[in-house]
């Protein structure tokens, strides 16, 4: 469920960048128009750099907040895995104690 979530907020993320990125583009080619040159390759490479670095800050986020959640859920679950062997070796023992005191009512 994490990772799902980790997903989603990395695509919302490397959303906004492309819509972003999408204006920039749009208004660095028109410049490039009025002055007469053509919006050729340059444009779009110097356009896709950033995007790709921006995607890569957001993926090494997100598998580090992910890591991180996943880190938390297994300090969960131990804890939680504590407190329910606890619980099982008291129960155990109650019960133990409880055939001992119907052994010592039967006698």
């Amino acid at each position: 469920m994490n990772k799902f979530v980790a997903a989603l907020i990395t695509g919302l993320f490397a959303t906004s960048v492309y819509a972003q990125t999408g204006t920039a583009e749009t208004v660095g080619s028109t410049p490039a128009s009025s002055a007469g040159i053509s919006s050729g390759a340059s444009t779009t490479t110097t356009v896709e750099t950033p995007v790709t670095k921006a995607d890569a800050k957001a993926n090494a986020k997100a598998e580090k907040a992910d890591a991180k959640a996943e880190e938390k859920a297994a300090k969960a679950d131990a804890k939680a895995e504590k407190k329910v062997a606890k619980a099982e070796a008291k129960a155990k023992k109650d019960k133990a104690e409880a055939h001992a005191d119907a052994a010592d009512k039967k006698h």
